[in-house]
């Protein structure tokens, strides 16, 4: 499984920040909704994760092209990360 950088600021919660893939230079910005209104950008792939009571909504940043499945890998790796074994993964916000 290959690694990913994260990126945060030093304000920033574990559940807000930045996926990078540094191959191919795709950034997927995560948001924790429940702390942060999140408006879907036009332009940009968004899925959201549901994980007990947690709503997190991931968004690619400069969305040229890339692989869905790259998208969906770089999800999943940041979800075990969290240690969100539970996690599922919806394309459209979920009810």
């Amino acid at each position: 499984m290959p690694n990913y950088l994260l990126s945060m600021s030093k304000n920033q919660a574990l559940k807000d920040g930045t996926i990078h893939d540094p191959n191919t230079k795709l950034k997927v910005k995560v948001i924790d909704t429940l702390k942060t209104k999140f408006t879907p950008r036009k332009g940009e792939i968004t899925y959201f994760v549901t994980a007990g009571n947690e709503t997190i909504a991931f968004e690619t940043e400069g969305y040229k092209k890339h692989r869905q499945l790259l998208i969906l890998h770089m999800i999943s790796w940041y979800c075990l990360y969290l240690g969100l074994f539970e996690a599922q993964i919806h394309s459209n916000w979920p009810l």
